[in-house]
């Protein structure tokens, strides 16, 4: 202190000095202060520094009509941002001290996971921004409520709980959820509500959803779900087929999962369990008549009676048209007769037959072509091991390459015939279990090499039927199973000059010996050369000898008259 009754600038300095020692007053940090004078719009602060600071009134009022504005003498809590600015003024914020101690405030509850109470204040993109007591959090849209909420309106301004998940204090972020407030409350209720439900219950609940793999039903403040195979004994496609949404629907509660709590609904459980007694309605071997339900694949299914569907195999729905697909046979809600196959009570499984409905066509075939009888049919398909004919009613027959032709093999034989072209053949063997018929096209003429037709040293007319370099082909013995032959040059004639296959044309006759039958190669040889040789032999025999005197050409020439006189 001064004694001088007139102090001077400096001395007041010293004073305010003397008084601020031993004070801590930081920057940054949430003080004290005296409401030491409030204007129009602003409100004039001590915080024991040289000046006082001023405040807007908008930060003490926010801006709302009919709010209490402080008097002078109140205590407020600010927060020092400067201690003296340019002027000279302490700068102060009521705002910031108000969000400083929201943020102390929200950091404990943010620790101990509590909720905290907050407001919605507007929206921004991707969310809304909700104003927690002095802090402003972003609550996104994901997490505002349980299901997507269309209009968030009611939900503007209006005092409730939220979920901090997320706190960044240098950066400022807050991000809080609404949803997950409401799950929790949820969980509370499901487990509550799920405690007073028991498995075999029968309650009444309203539809509230349909997918394609069920419906969600209310049973009061709890959802069970009630699967598509649960709502009826019979097939249902989509749910939709029994259920609208709005529906109030009586349902057992089939099972409740103690740890996911979800509850599994039944509306077919109440209802007679058409499976009961079912092998004594359908006995194997009864002619039942059902509509088609479904095609798949493997086969279609045929409903009996509602609940009890059977299953038609693809094997079992036509005699005759194999590989084909089931949806080009029969149709979908087309009336069938079916013959009950197999019946699994146990399995709820149902084998049925649709070709046994029906007359067996293989039966009627053996009746109207028994063995060896004659069939005509068309040439549907040749393989590596025969030849394919359409016969009646659908059924094809084979004719096996060893039983195209005697004496050509089946490979060679098998390229004369064409598809579609129409063909004889004789039937070989019908065996009407494996459904197969066998024909033979050789079998119509006759084995030429049975029995004794040809013999060695027999003499056969033969027609030429190709010539070659090397000798001539030719045929012989019956017409409808003619015998073949080829005859080598050097058989062609005694002389030499003779031997050229060129001398013939086709389809010039001739006579030769069968000089050698091969039954088993199926394989005859005959010989020009060889029956000269005979003719000659036999002519010197009976005309002449070698002591008559008579010349070969003599003795030729009386032979040939003879025989030209007996022909």
């Amino acid at each position: 202190m001064t004694d001088t009754l007139n102090p001077t600038r400096d001395d007041f300095a010293a004073l305010l000095d003397e008084q601020l020692t031993g004070r801590d007053f930081n920057e940054g940090q949430v003080v004290h202060g005296l409401v030491v004078g409030v204007e129009k719009d602003f409100v004039i602060v001590d915080v024991g520094l040289k000046t006082e600071g001023r405040i807007s009134l908008r930060e003490f009022t926010g801006g709302m009509e009919g709010a209490t504005a402080p008097k002078v003498g109140d205590t407020v809590e600010v927060y020092l941002e400067r201690v003296e600015n340019a002027m000279g003024e302490a700068v102060i914020s009521r705002d910031k001290a108000k969000r400083e101690e929201a943020w102390n405030r929200l950091e404990g509850v943010f620790a101990s996971e509590e909720p905290v109470m907050g407001t919605i204040v507007g929206r921004v993109k991707g969310g809304f921004t909700v104003d927690l007591g002095g802090a402003s959090a972003f609550l996104p849209g994901s997490q505002v409520d349980i299901r997507p909420v269309r209009d968030v309106g009611p939900l503007m301004g209006k005092e409730q709980p939220f979920q901090i998940l997320k706190m960044d204090r240098p950066r400022g972020n807050i991000v809080v959820s609404r949803r997950a407030i409401l799950e929790e409350a949820r969980a509370e209720q499901r487990t509550e509500l799920v405690s007073q439900l028991a498995e075999g219950e029968v309650r009444d609940g309203v539809v509230k959803n349909i997918t394609d793999y069920g419906a969600f039903v209310d049973l009061g403040g709890i959802d069970g779900l009630l699967h598509v195979t649960d709502m009826s004994w019979k097939r249902v496609s989509h749910p939709s087929q029994v259920l609208a949404v709005g529906d109030t629907v009586k349902v057992q509660i089939v099972k409740i999962n103690p740890d996911t709590q979800r509850i599994s609904l039944g509306m077919k459980q109440l209802q007679t369990d058409p499976w009961d007694g079912v092998e004594a309605k359908y006995p194997a071997g009864a002619k039942m008549t059902g509509r088609i339900t479904n095609i798949t694949d493997y086969g279609a299914f045929v409903e009996l009676e509602a609940g009890v569907e059977g299953l038609v195999h693809v094997s079992e729905m036509s005699w005759t048209k194999k590989n084909v697909h089931p949806g080009k046979i029969v149709s979908t809600s087309q009336e069938v007769d079916v013959i009950v196959l197999d019946v699994d009570a146990s399995k709820r499984r149902i084998s049925l037959g649709l070709k046994q409905a029906q007359a067996n066509p293989w039966d009627a075939f053996l009746e109207a072509h028994p063995v060896g009888s004659v069939v005509e049919g068309e040439v549907k398909n040749a393989t590596e091991f025969g030849l394919f004919l359409g016969l009646d009613n659908d059924i094809d027959g084979m004719v096996h390459l060893s039983d195209i032709d005697w004496n050509a093999p089946g490979e060679e034989a098998i390229q004369r015939y064409r598809k579609g072209e129409m063909v004889k053949a004789k039937v070989l063997d019908v065996d009407v279990e494996k459904e197969r018929v066998s024909l033979g096209i050789k079998q119509l003429g006759g084995d030429p090499l049975e029995g004794d037709s040809f013999t060695r040293g027999q003499t056969v007319t033969v027609t030429v039927t190709e010539i070659t370099s090397g000798g001539i082909e030719v045929k012989f013995g019956d017409d409808d199973a003619p015998a073949t032959a080829f005859i080598r040059k050097s058989d062609l004639s005694r002389d030499r000059a003779d031997q050229r296959p060129e001398r013939f044309a086709v389809g010039d006759r001739v006579d030769a010996l069968v000089t050698a039958v091969d039954r088993a190669t199926r394989r005859i040889s005959v010989s020009i050369k060889a029956l000269e040789m005979k003719d000659e032999k036999e002519a010197v025999e009976q005309y002449g000898s070698q002591d008559s005197g008579a010349s070969l050409g003599d003795i030729l020439g009386a032979a040939l008259k003879e025989k030209a006189d007996k022909a």
